[in-house]
């Protein structure tokens, strides 16, 4: 037998064994990226939603317009999913004209307090500033401290360091992204306002993966991992999704502005991780 010929069934033998591990790692990769997709829960069924958040949505004096967006932003499973119950102290950052803070003070209640903040308006959202601010006045919402800070401010939730229970952006991070606001400052501050283990949730419409941040300010989209990196840059950590509010027949490629309320929507959950003791404090 020729060398030529010996050599050629070791050959074959390896190239096997490359191909297989080819077609293993694939197939690991492919596993691993539906684990990740089947990492967020289902939708809470309607008869385990908490009775103080049924009873909060359904308050027969909630602004009829509220009541209107409801459908489609689905508020019952965003404050279950998040764990929102009565007595909280939580903030809603980047409050818009008030839909998710009048829901949390109905929620905490009287033993709880929401701080509600925006930025300063321009003259462009000058009508969503007085729908805030007109809000704000309601009898029902005298639990809630008003917050006119600018997004960079290094105080921006006047609360002491480590006292909040949850904080929550809806449907704004991308435009803090596209806007150009300072994003870093307010995830420092959040993070520095959360107790240990408090909840940092952030609701927003999905771009295609890998857009990253350029459909921010066209789409009103913002790339879901995208979003992850940039907060857990702060010091979070992502523990939780939920299916919630996704509508897999939405492309993605339209202004969310189209059809409100059918877009779809990633709802992440971030944790402030407990510090760890140094060895020389245990």
């Amino acid at each position: 037998m020729s060398n030529t010929m010996a050599i050629r069934p070791y050959r074959f033998a390896l190239a096997t064994v490359i191909g297989l591990a080819a077609v293993a790692w694939i197939v690991s990769v492919q596993v691993g990226t539906l684990q990740a997709a089947m990492t967020e829960s289902a939708p809470v069924p309607a008869a385990q939603i908490p009775q103080p958040i049924t009873d909060a949505i359904n308050a027969p004096d909630r602004p009829a317009a509220d009541k209107a967006l409801d459908a489609g932003r689905k508020p019952d499973q965003i404050m279950a999913f998040y764990g929102i119950q009565p007595g909280m102290k939580v903030a809603d950052i980047f409050a818009g004209g008030g839909y998710m803070t009048e829901l949390f003070s109905r929620i905490v209640g009287s033993k709880g307090t929401v701080y509600s903040q925006n930025g300063p308006f321009g003259e462009k959202f000058k009508k969503v500033g007085d729908s805030w601010n007109e809000r704000l006045k309601e009898p029902a919402l005298k639990n809630v401290v008003q917050v006119n800070k600018p997004f960079d401010a290094p105080d921006l939730l006047p609360v002491p360091p480590g006292s909040l229970d949850a904080v929550l952006i809806h449907l704004n991070y991308h435009d803090m992204v596209g806007f150009k606001l300072n994003r870093e400052n307010v995830n420092l501050q959040v993070f520095k306002a959360l107790k240990p283990g408090g909840i940092y949730g952030i609701v927003d419409h999905s771009a295609k993966p890998g857009a990253g941040d350029t459909e921010t300010t066209t789409l009103h989209r913002i790339d879901e991992d995208f979003l992850i990196k940039d907060v857990e840059k702060a010091g979070f950590k992502l523990t939780g999704a939920s299916a919630a509010l996704r509508h897999p027949e939405d492309d993605r490629s339209w202004n969310v502005f189209k059809h409100r309320g059918e877009t779809d929507r990633f709802m992440l959950k971030f944790v402030k991780a407990p510090a760890v003791a140094s060895e020389s404090m245990r």
